[in-house]
């Protein structure tokens, strides 16, 4: 086996069983210290001690280098393959089965863990028809929200990451432009109409000031709402239930009218896959369904195995009731595309 295939394989594992970030980027990093060698240059240097001792290269590392120089798969990657075939949810497969792409996920242009062409390849091993790009904006700085700039360079350099698909059998996947962008206090959005015009999916969330009360966070989030450019409201009540950022609890705002203003714009209610966000809340789900709402299952992914959270967000839709087909990330892309252009 390929040691640096082996090595990244392990790695979508270990994110995908929310494993610490050190451990996770171990693999990564040693896979990018041998991606250069050719299999007789690892066999050698394994020989004569020279992988032993290459930057990047730890133990367990090593030990799955050297098992693929000997033309087998390394046993911890089928200790993990293992553990993976189950699901990660108990429910939800029909659902999960039925979704065709994913809205929302970052890559390390902002907070995420890997490059745009990682995540586009996990998503094509995952058969995602296909992925929406969406980096967080300007003022979440301790997220490196993209600037004007920035967002702008990488548009610029999406088309070619999405055409350089290896002809490997895979689904080949669409790598759509989008943003995970801050509703302001102010209501209004974190980016310039001008950019959020050029993208294909704009999801508006709130990042800041979350314990406002009932009436501020009301009228900020029916402000983002109403934004033509929004399609996708983002993880609504912002609550975390476990994790290294400990818990929160979810934001107080007028949820009936939210998600009236969100049936009423067309903006689909996100259903946030993360398991320490399962936002919003099951009674909400159930409110934005008695609205009329859209919804959106995505996975907020930050690295490549985390895209296959959209296992657990299937179950929690399906068992409120949510029908399929006003689950956005059901539909073809073409269908999508047509229906996000409305109100430009």
């Amino acid at each position: 086996m390929d040691a640096v295939a082996a090595l990244n394989e392990i790695a979508f594992w270990l994110e995908r069983e929310l494993a610490g970030t050190y451990k996770v980027q171990a693999f990564r990093k040693a896979a990018a210290a041998v991606a250069g060698l050719s299999p007789e240059e690892l066999a050698a240097r394994r020989a004569d001690g020279r992988l032993k001792r290459m930057k990047g290269i730890g133990d367990r590392t090593f030990e799955v280098i050297a098992q693929t120089v000997d033309g087998r798969v390394p046993d911890y990657l089928t200790d993990l393959r293992e553990r993976g075939a189950a699901p990660l949810a108990e429910g939800g497969q029909e659902l999960a089965a039925r979704l065709r792409g994913d809205l929302h996920s970052h890559s390390n242009w902002s907070d995420g863990g890997s490059p745009i062409e990682a995540m586009l390849d996990a998503a094509r091993t995952l058969g995602r028809e296909y992925l929406g790009l969406t980096d967080h904006s300007p003022n979440l700085k301790v997220a490196n929200g993209l600037s004007p700039e920035r967002l702008g360079e990488q548009l610029d350099l999406l088309p070619g990451i999405e055409a350089d698909q290896d002809d490997d059998g895979r689904v080949r996947t669409r790598l759509l432009a989008g943003i995970e962008v801050d509703i302001l206090e102010d209501g209004t959005l974190d980016q310039s109409p001008e950019l959020l015009g050029r993208l294909d999916m704009v999801v508006a969330s709130v990042h800041s000031k979350l314990r406002a009360d009932t009436r501020t966070m009301t009228a900020r989030m029916l402000g983002g709402i109403r934004d033509p450019h929004t399609r996708i409201l983002g993880h609504c009540t912002g609550r975390l239930l476990s994790g290294s950022r400990g818990t929160r609890p979810p934001s107080d705002f007028d949820a009936k009218a939210v998600f009236a203003a969100c049936a009423e714009h067309d903006v689909a209610v996100e259903i946030n896959s993360r398991p320490e966000r399962q936002d919003p809340p099951d009674e909400l789900v159930q409110l934005a369904l008695e609205a009329g709402c859209l919804f959106s299952i995505d996975s907020d992914a930050h690295a490549p195995g985390q895209l296959d959270f959209l296992q657990y967000g299937a179950e929690r839709a399906e068992r409120n009731g949510v029908p399929a087909d006003r689950i956005i990330t059901t539909w073809p892309v073409e269908r999508l595309l047509e229906w996000a252009g409305r109100g430009r």
